[in-house]
């Protein structure tokens, strides 16, 4: 009987997916609100380069949106799923919950990337009492986090000149964790945790070493210090000449 059942009702569940899958989402006319907005908005600035180089400050995602229309995002795992048989499965959602009079208020938190694999990442958390509202709030916020990454060839091994690694050594820290990033010569990989090769690959760089120290089961925590990492990569300041010797390029690469 349940078989007859099953039989029955799966052509038209397939054929209800089948037509929610092809109705297009509904796009909102995007009315910018800062001084940024309004300018990407009426086309004087096309160049995501122009927003960095002249020191302003992401307050929508819109933005984004329009200056790197090539971005790829993920989600990922920094939670672990409960029970008996799917119990300690890793996934994108991380549960927590608050004891209180009236019982027990449960909130999720996800962690979401966004990057084109050319210079441009950002990461950010979202919270919220259900898991599609968080995952939204995390999609937004890393594109108002969106830096800008410098590359190089820093490996002693390699001095091929292109920027497949890092240009030099570098930490990052949050909370206990502290990680370690070391260039490394080209065809090597990215020698890291899963998650954080998730980071530093749509950042664009391909070959790097690394060590961690501390609770690095925290992957939140993990993942704020390679972001820590990458942007203390941006802020130093570094010799011309140097900048040539070791192939280094702020944000897109462009090939001679």
């Amino acid at each position: 009987m349940a078989e007859e059942i099953k039989e029955t009702i799966e052509p038209e569940v397939k054929e209800v997916a089948k037509v929610l899958g092809e109705v297009p989402e509904p796009v909102v006319d995007w009315k910018p609100r800062t001084r940024l907005g309004k300018l990407v908005k009426d086309g004087v600035i096309t160049d995501i380069e122009e927003v960095f180089k002249q020191g302003f400050r992401i307050q929508e995602a819109e933005i984004v949106n329009t200056l790197l229309p090539n971005l790829e995002e993920d989600l990922l795992l920094i939670g672990q799923a409960k029970g008996k048989f799917g119990g300690g499965q890793r996934r994108i959602f991380k549960q927590t919950q608050k004891k209180t009079k009236e019982g027990n208020k449960i909130r999720f938190s996800t962690y979401a990337l966004v990057g084109n694999k050319d210079g441009y990442v950002g990461g950010a958390s979202g919270r919220s009492p259900e898991t599609v509202p968080s995952r939204d709030k995390a999609k937004r916020n890393a594109r108002l986090q969106v830096i800008r990454i410098r590359r190089g060839c820093g490996s002693w091994q390699c001095h091929c000149g292109e920027p497949h690694s890092i240009p030099f050594a570098v930490e990052g820290k949050s909370g206990s964790v502290r990680l370690l990033l070391f260039p490394a010569p080209r065809g090597k990989g990215l020698c890291v945790e899963k998650e954080c090769a998730k980071v530093l690959a749509l950042a664009g760089i391909k070959d790097v070493w690394s060590k961690t120290f501390g609770q690095t089961a925290t992957k939140a925590n993990l993942l704020k210090a390679v972001m820590d990492a990458l942007c203390k990569i941006s802020a130093m300041k570094i010799h011309p000449e140097d900048m040539q010797k070791l192939g280094i390029v702020d944000g897109k690469y462009q090939k001679a």
